[in-house]
């Protein structure tokens, strides 16, 4: 596995998504197929994954068992499998409607192959994770406050998340020369920047659920001792 040109890719994505993609052509000279033939970059996300859902949990966690469950979820069912389903469904509307069909008699039809638009999504995730696990930990204390601008700065985090999403996806199916109408996977951006500035459940971090419970109780009990401890100071201002 070739781990140097992982991070490299990894830090295009982040700084330089265009030049990341322009190494697509080059899969498809040597290797005859535009998938990565290589499974570092599937390895190394799945294991920054585990590692940000156990600082999570070392952080907001009640339990191991729980934790255990949490940092399972985040890897399997939030990376790879819904990770599945959407390059299963990018797959097939890519191959059944955005395929060149009047194409010159020189060249040979194409398809879509599935692992490709399961790397754009794994592309695409990186910099979500980057943001909605790390930068959103790092900044947990001040997003868990019930506030107007708390609420702001999340919805705006989100926002530029899913659209950040959305443009790397379109720039890796753009990147295949016989596609067309590629443009179609900025469509669904207005509406779910819309979505998250409007959702109430966009206000707050999502956080793994032991780690919301555990903030959750952390801050009832919080405001439980400020209520306790202001009915104990009326009161004694009311004594004679």
């Amino acid at each position: 596995m070739d781990f140097e040109y992982t991070f490299w890719l990894m830090l295009q994505l982040c700084i330089s998504p265009k030049t990341a993609y322009r190494h697509t052509s080059y899969h498809k000279q040597t290797k005859n197929q535009w998938a990565r033939d290589d499974p570092a970059f599937v390895v190394v996300l799945c294991l920054l994954v585990a590692l940000a859902a156990t600082a999570y949990c070392v952080t907001y966690g009640d339990n191991l068992w729980h934790s255990l469950l949490t940092i399972l979820s985040a890897v399997i069912v939030d990376c790879l499998l819904l990770g599945i389903a959407i390059s299963t469904a990018c797959w097939f509307i890519a191959n059944r409607f955005l395929r060149k069909k009047n194409l010159p008699q020189h060249q040979v039809e194409q398809h879509l192959e599935w692992l490709y638009a399961f790397d754009v999504h794994c592309n695409s995730y990186f910099p979500l994770f980057l943001l909605l696990y790390v930068l959103q930990f790092l900044g947990s204390p001040f997003l868990l406050w019930k506030s107007f601008v708390s609420g702001v700065v999340s919805c705006v985090l989100y926002a530029v998340v899913l659209a950040y999403y959305h443009y790397l996806n379109f720039l890796g199916y753009s990147a295949l020369p016989f596609l067309e109408r590629t443009e179609c996977w900025w469509v669904s951006t207005p509406r779910g920047l819309c979505s998250a500035f409007t959702s109430d459940e966009a206000a707050a971090p999502r956080l793994p659920p032991a780690a919301a419970a555990a903030a959750a109780d952390r801050v009832a009990a919080a405001g439980s001792s400020i209520v306790g401890s202001s009915g104990v100071r009326r009161a004694s201002e009311e004594a004679p």
